[in-house]
């Protein structure tokens, strides 16, 4: 078998505008990018790449020339080379086409990916991921929106701000009540000072972790932060070095928990090695949403396959990273199951893309 095209099409991608406290914003008019890598024995593998229009050229001119005429069950040997290329092409970019060739794999072999990979479990609860909200009040109230509805586990971005943020988090404890799992990202929001102040806080609240206080690069402050602090904290999703990258921030005791997602780690490949990596040392690896409905349906395949990672993340809990499926994840009550068709075992829903095309990019032999 082998490769004989590597194609991306962009698709109009409106959603309503959201926002998290970090001042990052999303949705609005958007594209989505479809990435297909064909095969000359007609099996075809699909990813989704978010913002197309940024990310589609290098694909073409970097990526492609590295993988048409390979045989797709390469999947290591194409990643790697790859990887070599990260300097020029974003690691999404990597990750789609690494995430086609496990579609490929899944599809010859008649298995749903996270059984090539070793199936673990069958089923993972999952935690609602606030976007922004102006009040107190109202994070308070979205919480209680998903315990009424039998979900047990609620994760909160706040107003980066250090007292309001633990004037939230209070709220939001003291709506739920003890019964429900609370996390908090404050997106690198803190000076190491502050993210003390606000790790206390939260340790005194009983929240079950606390996700990237401080900026990626400052290791020192996090080791120092690390040693003060007796609350799980979870970092590296944006890392130096992604996958490789890790060892400092284990050797160094700087962080509890390890995270990644196929597209900030570059694919399904790497992130099955982040999240054993973490296993051998008896850590967690959580996995970060993936952006967009196929990328979390590539996580999910990866949630199902390891045993360190607990949990599923839905964000934002409006849904907004939900779009471009026949039919999406279902996450009702809380909790999410292993997929069971071939390969990612999602189909597109083409009618629908196809009704806002804006442009297509090949190579092929």
């Amino acid at each position: 078998m082998k490769i004989t095209k590597v194609g991306v099409e962009a698709f109009g991608w409106e959603v309503e505008p959201w926002r998290v406290g970090s001042g990052m914003r999303f949705g609005g008019r958007r594209q989505l990018g479809v990435v297909t890598v064909e095969t000359d024995e007609g099996v075809s593998g699909h990813a989704f790449l978010s913002r197309p229009e940024h990310h589609g050229r290098s694909l073409i001119d970097v990526a492609a020339p590295r993988v048409v005429g390979r045989n797709p069950q390469d999947i290591g040997a194409i990643w790697a080379d790859l990887w070599k290329q990260n300097r020029a092409i974003h690691t999404s970019v990597i990750g789609a086409i690494d995430i086609c060739l496990w579609d490929i794999n899944g599809k010859v072999a008649g298995q749903p990916i996270h059984r090539l990979l070793g199936t673990c479990k069958e089923s993972a609860p999952v935690y609602s991921s606030t976007a922004w909200w102006e009040r107190p009040e109202e994070y308070a109230e979205e919480a209680l929106r998903f315990q009424s509805e039998g979900w047990g586990a609620h994760k909160i971005h706040p107003h980066s701000d250090p007292r309001a943020d633990i004037e939230i988090c209070r709220a939001v404890r003291e709506a739920v009540g003890e019964e429900m799992v609370l996390m908090l990202d404050s997106m690198w929001a803190y000076c190491y000072e502050d993210a003390v102040r606000v790790g206390r806080a939260i340790e005194e609240l009983g929240y079950y972790w606390y996700e990237d206080p401080l900026v990626e690069e400052d290791l020192y402050s996090y080791v120092k932060l690390h040693q003060k602090l007796d609350i799980p904290i979870m970092s590296t999703e944006f890392a130096p070095g992604r996958f490789y990258g890790m060892a400092a921030w284990i050797t160094q005791y700087a962080t509890d928990i390890l995270r990644g997602d196929v597209a900030v780690t570059g694919g399904i490949t790497p992130l099955v090695r982040l999240c054993h990596l973490a296993e051998g040392f008896k850590m967690k690896c959580e996995i970060h949403h993936g952006g967009n409905s196929l990328n979390n349906v590539a996580n999910l395949h990866v949630t199902m396959a390891v045993p360190n990672c607990e949990f599923f993340e839905y964000f934002p809990s409006t849904g907004s990273n939900m779009f471009g499926l026949v039919e999406d994840i279902d996450m009702s009550g809380g909790v999410v199951s292993a997929p069971t068709g071939a390969g990612l075992g999602y189909e597109i829903d083409w009618r629908l893309l196809r009704g806002d095309e804006q442009g297509r990019l090949e190579l092929g032999v």
